[in-house]
This record gives C-alpha cells, sequence and structure tokens, in this order.
C-alpha cells in the first residue's frame, strides 16, 4: 500500500513541485486547495487527487486528511503587502486555516505535519545571518500570522502529541512562478519584464538583499524533513541558501534596463544561517543562484 500524503496549497508554485516529488516516490497524493491564487494546467499532476476545499472548512477537511503518513501544509493567503491591506482575512485563513489543519492532522492520526513558515518572521534584525534562535520581529501581519502557526504546530506537538516541524523558507524561486505572486516576486517580475522589453523596477536604492533559495532544494528539505527521525516536537528550520544578494546584483544578473521606484515596507537584508538544516535534516542547498536565473532565463526564451 502506497503511503497516503496530503499536501495544502497543492495547486500552488511551492506546493505542485512537492505534489509531483511525493507521486514520484510512489505516494498517494491528495491536494487540498481552494484555488484563491487561480488554476494553472503547469501546476496540476494527474496521478493526484484533488479537492476543491478551503482550509478553514474542518469538517470537508477532516476525511481527507484522516490515514495520511505526512501532511505538507503550504495553503495560505501569502504576500506582505496582501496582509497589510487585508489583516483580518489573512488572519482568518493562515492562522485559524491551520489550527484547522493540525486539528484534522491529530484526529486522523498523521505522522508528521511539515508546515511551511517564512522567513517573514525574523523583520529586522541587528545580526546576520538569521538564526533560529533569533526572537521573531515581523514586520507585517503576513510575518506575524506565519510566526504565530510555527507557535501552533509546537504547542500540537507538546500538547497534542501530534509531531510537526517548520521550515523557515527564505525567498522561493524557480520553475511554474507566478510574477504576480508571493514568492520569489522580484524574481518573476524582472524575467517577465526583461521578457517584454520593459525595464526592470526596483524598489529603493536596490541595496537591499535576499536569500533566494530555488524550490528543488525546498523540496528536498521537505521530503527529508518528512522522514528524518531527529525532528517531530515543533522544531523551527531555516531552509535558505545561505547566500545573500542585493536586488541591484540580482537586476545585474537578469540583464536590461532598469529603473528604481518607491521603496516599501520590508525588510533590508536577510540571510539564513542554515547549520540547523544540515545538523538535524541533512540538508544542503544544492543550486547556485546564477544557474537558477540562467535555467529560467532559457525556459522564458530570454537572451
Amino acid at each position: 500500500m502506497a503511503e497516503k500524503v496530503v499536501v495544502t496549497g497543492g495547486a500552488g508554485f511551492i506546493g505542485s513541485h512537492i505534489v509531483n516529488a511525493c507521486v514520484d516516490r510512489g505516494n498517494e497524493v491528495h491536494v487540498v486547495d481552494n484555488y484563491a491564487a487561480g488554476k494553472r494546467d503547469d501546476r496540476f499532476n494527474p496521478k493526484a487527487t484533488y479537492h476543491e476545499t478551503d482550509i478553514r472548512e474542518y469538517e470537508k477537511i477532516a476525511p481527507i486528511i484522516a490515514g495520511a503518513t505526512y501532511v505538507f501544509h503550504e495553503a495560505a493567503l501569502p504576500r506582505v503587502q496582501f496582509s497589510i491591506e487585508n489583516p483580518q482575512l489573512t488572519y482568518d485563513v493562515n492562522v485559524m486555516g491551520t489550527v484547522s489543519v493540525l486539528r484534522a492532522a491529530k484526529e486522523g492520526g498523521v505522522k508528521r505535519v511539515v508546515y511551511a513558515a517564512s522567513s517573514s518572521a525574523y523583520g529586522d534584525q541587528e545580526t546576520l545571518p538569521l538564526s533560529e534562535d533569533l526572537p521573531a520581529l515581523p514586520k507585517s501581519p503576513y510575518g506575524l500570522q506565519k510566526y504565530v502557526n510555527e507557535l501552533s504546530c509546537r504547542l500540537w506537538s507538546e500538547v497534542y502529541g501530534l509531531p510537526t516541524v517548520s521550515l523557515r523558507y527564505f525567498n522561493v524561486y524557480g520553475p511554474r512562478f507566478d510574477p504576480n505572486g508571493a514568492y520569489a516576486l522580484v524574481i518573476g517580475k524582472f524575467l517577465t519584464q526583461r521578457k517584454n522589453g520593459e525595464p526592470l523596477t526596483i524598489t529603493g536604492d536596490g541595496t537591499q538583499t535576499r536569500d533566494y533559495t530555488h524550490i528543488r532544494d525546498i523540496v528536498h528539505a521537505n521530503l527529508l524533513a518528512s522522514e528524518s527521525p531527529n525532528i517531530g516536537k515543533g522544531e523551527v528550520i531555516n531552509i535558505g541558501a545561505g547566500r545573500n544578494v542585493s536586488v541591484n546584483d540580482l537586476a545585474a544578473m537578469i540583464g536590461g534596463p532598469s529603473v528604481h521606484i518607491e521603496p516599501r515596507l520590508e525588510p533590508h537584508d536577510t540571510l539564513a544561517d542554515n547549520r540547523k538544516a544540515k545538523e538535524l535534516l541533512g540538508w544542503e542547498p544544492t543550486v547556485k543562484l546564477e544557474d537558477g536565473i540562467a535555467e529560467l532565463k532559457k525556459e522564458m526564451g530570454i537572451q
């Protein structure tokens, strides 16, 4: 019998890659997604079963999750700016939806929940790289919500005995990105602008840095986290390449003219301390940013 796996948000950018990886390793894969981010053919796997359901609807998701070995909880209403404009809606979906998933996982006998946390929980810190023992200082409702969910996962492990782990993603990019979506927004936007012959729009002075992490490395971390014997008590683990690159340097990699636009509220720098991921998961990043960008440019027909 194939192990049953549930991926919430499995029709999204990151979730769809996890779905494919789980199908490839022989799992019986079920996807819970309400398609808030739309439907894209390239994000559907014909070997997975799709359930059009909102994660907040416990009575609907409970029978889907019941009996699963692993739940990869990727579903969220992302985007920092969207959360600033819609704090109550995003809290309801992101926090209450996560409680619904955790409850269903506990009642359904799930062996482990792997939660998609976010480096946005760090906010602005005085020291780099960002290590998991730093206090959370989120600068947006989204960052706060992602942090609250880490605490919920740990609580469900401590109080209810549900094995969980939270992976703090750093600026995920790669194939099937959405140029208007939450992840690697700047990479997707720059590539689309370059393809359309438009100048790359750099917010502020472009000196802000991000730790861009390829989707293949993110997926590998999830698979390791689902099976590692070293975790399951609500640990928080950074999943980042361990190298930060300025927006100006990123624009230079993609090429073409650029213009500067108004700055926005965001942390100035992020850089992952990924030693804990290496220690607990045996994970290391494998895709260099230059190679990942070159791959995407080739895929999009950009010279």
